[in-house]
């Protein structure tokens, strides 16, 4: 059965892949974007598809529109973007995420709200299950990041308590693929960067902290499969489980581009969390939820793309 879907940030890294496979399986797509950190370059190709619709709109702001499936991955997610604005990056998940809550009670559309690992904060428990409550400094320069999207949770099922809203919760933990921005400060777009440039690698810390990279088609398998669920609201940790210190995922980078670069280390920025990696269980006993992009395999095609840029 096809449907009527709103992405929110269908411009950005991972909306412009989610709109790419919604268009793939039939449904008709609204690509919503106001392009702060989104690229029309990401969308170009599906402008010309009569199946999908671009409109340059800003969350904050409501919007009168019919759908019955709404995916909400409206939101700066990289330190460098939501840092950049603080006050605005807590406006786009608490007024924005209330804004199509609201919608989607007016419409009776299924919500998808994109959260993220970051509710975990510098976490205390390791692997995080869904079950974790988080260690997250509130009035950190992170802040307007972690505790925006722990409201924007909040609000989901308070919506869903109050109004019946048929809400899905999914947590985000680190993903990588084409299309992320070169400039967005992240962790693997960095160090392919300077690797491609020939430029030193820069680590923050020692590299002894670990990460878990997930490959975006693999994310968004798990997007469309809990999406599709019954019976289950979550919140559910989607990411890889693998984990890497982040100098083996240097010294990979440094493999596969063939570059001369060094590693060198600046200090840890505050609140970088030291261990991040998921507890699949919950979706992989919901919806069979499948890894299937080894990071060698990952880093190859997000290299290729930045070869490319």
């Amino acid at each position: 059965m096809s449907h009527t879907v709103l992405v929110t940030g269908g411009a950005g890294f991972i909306g412009s892949h989610l709109c790419e496979r919604l268009l793939e399986q039939g449904d008709y797509v609204i690509c919503l974007d106001n392009f702060f950190t989104g690229r029309r370059r990401n969308i170009a190709h599906l402008l010309n598809n009569r199946n999908f619709e671009l409109i340059r709109h800003d969350i904050t702001e409501p919007i009168r529109i019919e759908v019955d499936r709404i995916y909400n991955m409206a939101c700066p997610a990289s330190p460098v973007h939501y840092q950049a604005n603080p006050v605005k990056t807590m406006k786009t998940s608490v007024l924005g995420t209330m804004n199509l809550l609201g919608l989607a009670k007016r419409t009776g559309a299924r919500l998808l709200q994109a959260s993220t690992s970051e509710v975990y904060g510098d976490p205390e428990v390791h692997p995080q299950p869904e079950s974790y409550r988080g260690s997250v400094n509130p009035i950190g320069i992170r802040a307007c990041y972690d505790e925006g999207k722990r409201a924007a949770e909040t609000l989901c099922f308070d919506y869903h308590r109050m109004h019946g809203v048929d809400i899905r919760v999914i947590r985000i933990f680190n993903t990588y693929g084409p299309r992320m921005d070169p400039a967005d400060g992240r962790v693997v777009s960095n160090f392919i960067v300077q690797a491609l440039k020939g430029e030193d690698i820069t680590i923050y810390g020692d590299g002894t902290q670990t990460r878990s990279f997930c490959y975006v088609d693999d994310l968004v398998n798990g997007i469309l499969k809990f999406m599709k669920h019954e019976g289950h609201t979550g919140p559910v940790n989607l990411g890889n489980d693998g984990e890497f210190t982040v100098q083996e995922l240097a010294q990979e980078v440094i493999r596969l581009t063939g570059s001369q670069s060094r590693v060198v280390n600046q200090p840890l920025p505050q609140d970088d969390p030291t261990r991040r990696r998921p507890d699949l269980t919950l979706a992989r006993q919901l919806f069979d939820y499948e890894l299937t992009a080894p990071l060698a395999e990952g880093l190859r095609r997000t290299i290729e793309y930045f070869r490319h840029l």
